[in-house]
Parts: structure tokens; sequence; C-alpha cells
């Protein structure tokens, strides 16, 4: 019979060991935690929460990048009851300037709706190809941003041979020592009839009311047959950073005019000294592989953007610390169809941290 001081010591020693057993189990055990960590776990994890930790913050709600958009209709512009002969798109970013929101605009005023790219031979003087044929840019100043006064004409379609005596489309706006330059896409053809060919122009001005002056000649243009944007250059939207003119724009490629499904949209980047240029398109260009119309801001140390419509990375906002090399900072929905942020920092070469605004 074993005495019973035997038998407590060994259970003593069975529980002591059980407790061991179970201390160093939980060390070997590498579950992630229900408390969410500061940093990547120093250990084995699945690839969607690997990758949750290459975003600025695990949780959306603590991601600077991450936001969601409401939409108030804007005030003060007359469609013609919707009859489709009125048509206002592609804004600029809003700029303020003394107490005022300025903002330019692709506008086109027909006496018929477009007929389509389909139908471009068959457009003339007065019937459209498209939405932006036959267009020019027009601006609309507010006190709030909300309501608005349309102004007038800023930039007419000029005469042939200038660019864009066809049609002047999709603004964006520059300010810089003291000038403001309008940058946009030139048509000398209807959209549609060999593709939708453009290269990028610009106007000029000491306020921006006007008057615009033409500078009738191409800033930027598309590149040799073969390369990527080879056919066109659309959607320039320019920043200032690191001392230098950032002029980003869309185009697409492997798209022909017999075959015009089989599209693709990416974004390059053109840099410039000054406003005019020259402009020096970036050896990486296209430095995005989605989006369709461009929307970048400075954001801290480098560049952001929103990348809409388009692509296996569509509905994102990205961020590159160089302005070149973008990654996903965050998903978002519903973003703005070919909207414009209000960005105040996007000329004064400082970085950029504030709450997004835009049309």
């Amino acid at each position: 019979m074993v005495h019973p001081k035997v038998l407590l010591l060994l259970s003593s020693l069975l529980l002591l060991n059980a407790h061991s057993y179970a201390a160093n189990s939980d060390a070997k055990r590498q579950v992630f935690p229900h408390k969410m960590p500061e940093q990547k776990p120093d250990f084995p994890l699945s690839a969607a929460m690997d990758r949750m930790f290459d975003y600025p913050a695990p949780r959306a709600q603590d991601n600077e990048l991450f936001t969601q958009f409401r939409y108030t209709r804007p005030i003060g512009f007359d469609y013609n009851g919707g009859d489709g002969t009125i048509s206002r798109r592609d804004p600029t970013r809003p700029i303020l300037v003394d107490g005022t929101y300025y903002v330019w605009y692709t506008k086109r005023h027909t006496k018929t709706p477009p007929i389509g790219s389909q139908n471009a031979a068959q457009a003339t003087d007065e019937i459209p190809s498209t939405d932006w044929d036959l267009a020019d840019l027009w601006y609309a100043t507010s006190k709030d941003g909300f309501t608005w006064q349309e102004q007038g004409v800023a930039v007419p379609r000029p005469a042939k041979p200038h660019p864009g005596s066809r049609s002047v489309a999709t603004p964006d706006i520059l300010v810089w020592e003291g000038k403001y330059y309008l940058y946009y896409q030139a048509f000398d053809e209807p959209s549609g009839l060999k593709g939708d060919l453009c290269v990028v122009t610009a106007s000029v001005a000491d306020s921006p009311d006007g008057p615009w002056t033409p500078v009738h000649k191409t800033i930027v243009g598309p590149g040799p047959k073969g390369d990527w944007d080879q056919n066109l250059i659309h959607d320039p939207m320019p920043i200032v950073y690191k001392g230098k003119i950032h002029l980003y724009f869309k185009a697409t490629y492997n798209k022909w005019p017999d075959n015009r499904k089989n599209y693709a949209v990416a974004h390059g980047l053109a840099i410039a000294d000054h406003p005019l240029g020259p402009f020096k398109k970036h050896p990486l260009n296209p430095i995005s592989n989605s989006g369709h119309e461009a929307m970048y801001f400075p954001y801290k140390e480098g560049v952001a953007t929103v990348i809409t419509t388009d692509g296996n990375e569509r509905n994102t906002v990205q961020y590159a610390e160089d302005g070149v090399n973008f990654n996903i900072a965050s998903v978002i929905s519903l973003p703005p169809h070919a909207g414009a942020p209000f960005t105040p920092d996007a000329f004064t070469n400082t970085p950029m941290v504030e709450e997004f605004h835009g049309v």
C-alpha cells in the first residue's frame, strides 16, 4: 500500500507537469490575437492578414487614405430640360481665389445630342459624335461650393490649323508664379472617327477670370507608333511636386479604330521645369495599371491618386512616396466619375494632409 504522502507528492508532480506542458504549448501557439497588433506579428500569417499591415493602418477607420463619398447636386446649371443638347463634364479641381471658388469644365451646347462614336463619320460642324465633341471650356464661380454662377466661355475652340479646332475638353488648372494655366485635350476631328485622337495643349491668363491666351501648340503629345500612348493623351492633371510641374495623364492602349472593345487604360507622367515645357515623359510610364480620369494630389511626402472605373485596381486610393511607384493604400466604394479634388496645396510644393472635397 502506497503511503498517502507519496500519493500527494505524485499528484503534485503530475499537476506541475500539466501546467508546464500547457505553458509550453501556449508559448508555442502562434495565433492571431484578439487585440489588434500595432505592428505585424512575427509569425506566419495568411496572405490576407499579412498584406493588411501593408496599408497605412490595419483598420480602414484608422487609414487617412480611406474615405467614403457623399454627393450633393450643384445649384445653378441649366440642362435644357435634359434633352441631351447641353452637357457639362470633366471639371478641373476647384481653386479658391480671394474667397471665391473657380472651376472650369467641358461644355457642349449643340442643336442635337451626340450620335455616338460609332457614327463619327456622320458628324458635322453642328452634329457632335460624342459628349465631348464640338465643346468649349467654360467656367463658373461660387462662394460656398454648392451654388454656382456660370460665367461664360473661358477658352473657345480656336480656328484651324491650331490644336483643338474641332473641340477642346477635359481641362485642369495650374497656378504658378502668379499666373494661371489651363491644360486640356485638343481635338481636330470628330471623336471616334479614327479613335479618340488628341493632344494636350494649354492657355495662360493673369487672372482666373481671364482673358485666356492659347499657346497654339502641343504641350504633351502621343508617343511613337508602338508605344502604349501612341494615339492620344487625355485627362491632363498638373501638380507641383519637388519644385517641378508633374503632369499626370491618361492614355488608352490595345485599341484600334476597328477594335475598341479590348482596350486597356493606364496613366502616365510628364515632368517639366516650366508650365509650358518642355515636358519629359517618365521612363517608367505607365505609372498605373488601372483608372480612368486622372485624380492626383500631394499627400505627405509623396503623391496620392484616386483610381476609378477601369482595370484590376479600380476603386482604390493609391500612394507613391516618389510620385511614380504607386501602391494600393485603401479600397473605396462609389467614387466620383471624372471627379476633381479640392486640394489647396496642389501648387505650393508642400506636403498635404487634409479632408478630401471636390466636384
